[in-house]
């Protein structure tokens, strides 16, 4: 099934149109390789689709990196200098590429929370 994000404003019950997201590669030595940069359309999702199908997946490490002070910011939102949260960045392995990955993003300027969706 491959590869999928979804990110939920839940400070403003919506779902987080706008926001920016990088997908890495990581290795065990901590380094992280960029796959790709997108924005999140008006449903919160990837307007690309999975970020991986799933002949792509493949098992190992990933991180998401979601711009949330970015994303808070440009609707309006006073935050403090510095920020509560700025990136907030998911590590997650894949053991099972032939299942699907949902990684589901809800977020305020002061929490958030994941977790492997269907």
């Amino acid at each position: 099934m491959g590869l999928s994000t979804h990110v939920l404003d839940t400070m403003h019950g919506c779902p987080a149109g706008g926001m920016q997201v990088a997908l890495y590669t990581t290795s065990p030595d901590g380094q992280a390789q960029l796959v790709r940069r997108f924005t999140l359309d008006s449903n919160g999702r990837n307007p690309e689709g999975l970020l991986y199908d799933h002949s792509s997946l493949k098992a190992g490490t990933y991180r998401l990196s979601f711009d949330v002070k970015g994303y808070f910011r440009a609707r309006g939102v006073v935050l403090p200098e510095p920020a509560f949260l700025d990136q907030v960045n998911l590590d997650f392995g894949v053991a099972r590429p032939e299942e699907h990955y949902h990684v589901p993003l809800l977020v305020s300027p002061w929490s958030y929370s994941t977790y492997r969706g269907s």
